[in-house]
C-alpha cells in the first residue's frame, strides 16, 4: 500500500493512532477550506447572503447522495453531540417516560438523556464485552425495553470500544413496537456505509470531521419527514417567523441560527471526493483497507498484552479496543487532563493514542483507529512500548 500520510498535517514525529476522536483532515480539503475562507472574507454579505443558501444546498446534497438520503431531511448541525441534544431538547417527555440507552454510549449524549427526561430515568442496556455477536449485542438491548420506554438513544459504532451495533434490526424491532430510535451516527459516515432511507430511523446524526475528513464543525441531523414538525434547532432564529413558502419549516429553521463559520460544512464534498480518490476502488477500498488494518492492529497489540481481542472482527470497522491488563491500568485520569499511560505514551514515546477508563474507573480500554495515513508498523511500536512500560 502506497504511503499516503503526505496528504495529511499530522506531525510525521508522533504516530497518530486516534484518527476516531477528532478526525484529521487532508490538506487539499484543508486548502479549499481556505479559499472558501478567502471568498467569505471578501465580501460577506455576497457570500452569506446571496450565496450560501445554493451552496449549502449543493453540499447538503453531495452528503445525501454519499448517505442514502433525501437532503431535505438533513440539517446541519457542528457535531453529533449538538445533533443529539436537538433532538432531547426538542421532544416532550412525561413523568415516568424513559429513555433506552446502553453503557457504551458516549457520555456527553448520555448526559444530554438525563438532562432531557429531567429527573425520571435513562434505562442503560449492558452491552457484552467482548461481544461476540451482534445477535448478542440487540438482545441486551431489547431485554431492557419496557412499557415505559418513548425513545431509545443508540451509537451505531460505540466510541469507547469501537462495536458496530445492529442498528438495522434494532430500529426495526423497536419502532415496530412505537418506539422511536435515535442513532448518535458520529463515528459512521465514512466509516460503514450508510443508507438512511432505507434504515428509516426516526432521527439519525452523524459527524463529518472524522472518517469523512471534513474539517471540524461538520456533521448533520437526519430527521425522518413525519417528525420533522417535531424538531427545532437548539437556536431559534430568523426562520421560525419567516414568511417564506418555498421551503419546509424544518428547512427554514435549521438552514440559519446565525452567524457563524459554514465553510466546515461547504468541504464536505471536497471530503468526501479527496477520499474516494485515494485510492483506486474509492470508498469501499477506504472502509476495507481501514478495517484490515484495525483487525491487524487488534491481533498485534492483543498477543503483545497477553488479552483478548475485543469483540468479533465482524463487529469492528476502522477501530478496536482492548481492555488493559491490571499492571498497566494504573492510577485514574485526574479531573482534568488525559490517562497518565495516555501521556506516557505520547511524551516518551511519541504514540498519540486513547485510553478510557471503562466499564469502572479501575478499569482501563485502549482503543486504535486505522486511517489511510497509518501503518502496521506504528502497531508494532505501539505493542513494543506497552511492553516497556508494563516492565516499570
Amino acid at each position: 500500500m502506497p504511503d499516503l500520510s503526505s496528504f495529511w498535517a499530522l506531525d510525521p514525529k508522533i504516530a497518530f493512532l486516534n484518527h476516531g476522536s477528532f478526525g484529521a483532515c487532508p490538506l487539499p480539503v484543508l486548502e479549499e477550506q481556505s479559499r472558501l475562507r478567502r471568498l467569505m472574507e471578501s465580501e460577506p454579505v455576497r457570500f452569506l447572503d446571496r450565496e450560501l443558501e445554493s451552496r449549502m444546498d449543493e453540499a447538503r446534497a453531495a452528503l445525501a447522495r454519499f448517505a442514502g438520503a433525501d437532503p431535505e431531511d438533513l440539517a446541519v448541525v457542528p457535531n453529533a453531540t449538538a445533533g443529539v441534544n436537538t433532538v432531547l431538547r426538542s421532544l416532550r417527555f412525561e413523568p415516568g417516560d424513559e429513555i433506552l440507552a446502553t453503557d457504551m454510549e458516549y457520555n456527553a449524549c448520555r448526559n444530554a438523556a438525563d438532562f432531557a427526561v429531567g429527573g425520571t430515568r435513562v434505562r442503560s442496556a449492558r452491552l457484552p464485552f467482548p461481544a461476540a455477536s451482534p445477535e448478542a449485542a440487540a438482545q441486551a438491548v431489547l431485554a431492557c425495553v419496557t412499557k415505559r420506554t418513548r425513545l431509545a438513544l443508540l451509537s451505531h459504532i460505540t466510541s469507547p470500544t469501537g462495536i458496530i451495533l445492529p442498528v438495522e434490526s434494532l430500529v426495526r424491532e423497536l419502532q415496530g413496537r412505537g418506539i422511536d430510535v435515535l442513532v448518535d451516527g458520529a463515528h459512521a459516515p465514512g466509516q460503514v456505509p450508510l443508507d438512511l432511507k432505507r434504515l428509516d430511523a426516526a432521527y439519525y446524526t452523524g459527524n463529518c470531521h472524522k472518517w469523512l475528513c471534513a474539517p471540524k464543525g461538520a456533521a448533520f441531523l437526519h430527521v425522518r419527514r413525519d417528525r420533522q414538525d417535531r424538531i427545532r434547532p437548539l437556536v431559534i432564529s430568523h426562520g421560525a417567523n419567516s414568511r417564506r413558502t418555498d421551503r419546509s419549516r424544518f428547512r427554514l429553521e435549521a438552514d440559519w441560527t446565525g452567524t457563524d463559520d459554514p465553510t466546515p460544512f461547504l468541504c464536505v464534498p471536497a471530503a468526501i471526493r479527496f477520499m474516494e480518490s485515494a485510492v483506486p476502488d474509492g470508498w469501499p477500498e477506504v472502509m476495507r483497507r481501514n478495517h484490515v488494518l484495525a483487525v491487524e492492529a487488534c491481533r498485534i497489540l492483543a498477543e503483545a498484552l497477553g488479552v483478548g481481542q475485543g469483540c468479533s472482527e465482524a463487529m469492528l470497522g476502522s477501530m478496536a479496543a482492548l481492555p488493559l491488563p491490571p499492571e498497566l491500568a494504573g492510577p485514574p485520569a485526574p479531573a482534568r487532563g488525559l490517562d497518565p499511560l495516555q501521556e506516557r505514551l505520547f511524551s516518551e514515546h511519541r504514540i498519540e493514542v486513547p485510553v478510557f477508563p471503562w466499564p469502572t474507573p479501575d478499569r482501563k480500554l485502549l482503543r486504535v483507529s486505522a486511517q489511510l495515513y497509518n501503518r502496521r508498523e506504528q502497531y508494532l511500536d505501539l505493542a513494543s512500548a506497552l511492553r516497556a512500560e508494563a516492565r516499570k
